[in-house]
């Protein structure tokens, strides 16, 4: 009778820590990340500026690049890593696409690119918000964008795809951008749109 209850604790201590092993491992268990690359030919990165408190001038840059990195079912908790070339920016006017590139602004012969790096991307509502560091002009600042997000799948490809509406705004002055144009001039609030359609690798 004794080796029967010695034997019966044994077989319950097995199998707790057999239990506890389990959950172990699947405690650490985690999904295979996704990588989304970007479709440049449906994407745009784009800018907004007053001009003397009465107009609004739109600028984009031309050459970007972006990737979004998934571990789950949807884009919570997702990464972000964009690089766009400064030397490429274009607001339909050279004189004022070769200012902008001076040393008054974006200064891109020392400051070649702009790069943003996500901290955060949670669900909000039927949206996103993204934190992350914006390096721009040699400074790198915190900002919080929105997202809207839509999903599908490519007929031609038969691959998904996803859809970026991205919102946010920046101040001139965070980052020293033509800090000799105060605000009569150039508003100091820039707002930042970008529309990007991402493929899953």
């Amino acid at each position: 009778m004794l080796y029967k209850i010695k034997k019966t604790e044994k077989m319950k201590k097995i199998a707790s820590l057999a239990f506890v092993a389990a959950i172990a491992v699947f405690s650490s268990f985690k999904p295979a990340a996704t990588t989304w690359k970007l479709d440049k030919a449906h994407s745009k990165l784009g800018f907004t500026i007053t001009h003397l408190a009465v107009s609004e001038v739109e600028g984009f840059f031309k050459s970007f690049d972006a990737t979004i990195t998934t571990n789950g079912a949807d884009f919570t908790d997702a990464t972000v890593d964009m690089t766009g070339q400064v030397e490429s920016i274009n607001t339909d006017n050279e004189k004022r696409d070769e200012h902008l590139k001076s040393a008054e602004f974006f200064d891109a012969s020392k400051f070649a690119t702009i790069t943003f790096k996500s901290t955060s991307f949670k669900k909000s509502g039927k949206n996103y918000k993204v934190k992350g560091n914006l390096t721009l002009h040699g400074v790198t600042k915190p900002v919080e964008l929105e997202a809207v997000v839509r999903t599908g799948t490519n007929p031609m490809s038969g691959k998904e795809v996803a859809g970026f509406k991205i919102t946010g705004k920046i101040k001139r002055a965070d980052f020293d951008l033509g800090s000799k144009y105060g605000a009569p001039m150039l508003s100091d609030e820039v707002q930042i749109t970008a529309n990007a359609e991402f493929g899953k690798e």
